[in-house]
């Protein structure tokens, strides 16, 4: 059987089994979990894709802060194509794997840990006329079921900023990517060495894994990748903070039944947060393009 035969039926059988395998269950924050399956929960409600449409420009019940100028631009970056295979970490409800796999053709494994995203992103795939071309799997990016070199290319859009096993991730994506193949990523992260009120706002108001132990590139090519470009994406995620503000606000009414008075003021709070944090330097937002030596 061809390799990426055997990649989509293993795939599919550990979708249906709705069992992921044996995995460390250390690598990732239960409350940042828990956190991140709520939010998925409420994602397709008609005021947060208004909101997802005015940041992104996409209504696939995101939760990354990829706008679809910059996932076109990702898909032009992977270097794949039809009857190439992409692996998508933390994929969520499938934004923006699935539109990567729409514009290059590419045949397309989406993995993440809560099963509802997933399910959604196979509905939303299947709608799209990628059924034929997409599996999915319940899998930790540290710990993934597939076999050395399997894969193509792998991307995944503001993950290692929610994880605390950003090496592992970094190191077992390399694992199942051929030699020569790529990974394009973003990242959000805080600078080292912030202290007092500067910290305690930056780590407020950013993913909850932002900071890591070691600069990324470090971790890049300790982990087997060769770094070959490096975009400062931070001047479109301030934009993005603002806009997410406006619209956020714009959308008051119904995403307070949404989510209720106190968890919609909290969360609106932390969105002006974020905006002063990236005015004053304490967090970026960066994209990496790397090559599997």
């Amino acid at each position: 059987m061809h390799r990426r035969a055997r990649v989509l039926n293993c795939a599919r059988w550990l979708l249906l089994s709705k069992r992921a395998p044996k995995m460390p269950t250390t690598l990732t924050d239960q409350a940042a979990k828990e956190r991140f399956v709520a939010e998925q929960a409420v994602s397709f409600a008609p005021s947060r894709l208004a909101v997802e449409c005015a940041v992104c420009g996409s209504d696939y019940g995101g939760t990354s802060w990829t706008t679809m100028d910059e996932a076109a631009r990702v898909a032009g970056m992977l270097g794949v194509g039809p009857g190439e295979l992409l692996l998508e970490i933390g994929a969520g409800s499938g934004w923006p794997g699935l539109y990567l796999a729409g514009q290059t053709g590419c045949d397309l494994v989406l993995s993440d840990i809560p099963y509802l995203g997933l399910a959604s992103a196979l509905a939303r795939g299947v709608a799209d006329g990628l059924g034929g071309r997409l599996s999915a799997t319940v899998a930790d990016g540290g710990a993934l079921p597939f076999l050395d070199g399997v894969f193509d290319a792998v991307s995944h859009s503001d993950v290692l900023c929610c994880l605390p096993g950003k090496f592992e991730t970094l190191r077992d994506t390399r694992r199942v990517v051929r030699a020569g193949g790529r990974t394009v990523f973003s990242v959000i992260s805080i600078p080292p060495g912030l202290a007092g009120a500067d910290d305690e706002r930056a780590s407020h108001a950013a993913p909850p894994f932002a900071e890591s132990d070691a600069p990324y590139p470090e971790m890049i090519e300790s982990a087997g990748w060769e770094i070959t470009e490096h975009i400062d994406m931070t001047g479109q995620y301030l934009d993005s903070a603002r806009v997410t503000v406006t619209a956020e606000e714009e959308n008051g009414e119904a995403l307070r039944e949404l989510h209720g008075e106190e968890d919609y003021a909290a969360r609106l709070e932390r969105r002006k947060m974020l905006v002063g944090v990236l005015e004053d330097g304490l967090a970026r937002r960066e994209i990496f393009v790397a090559v599997a030596g």
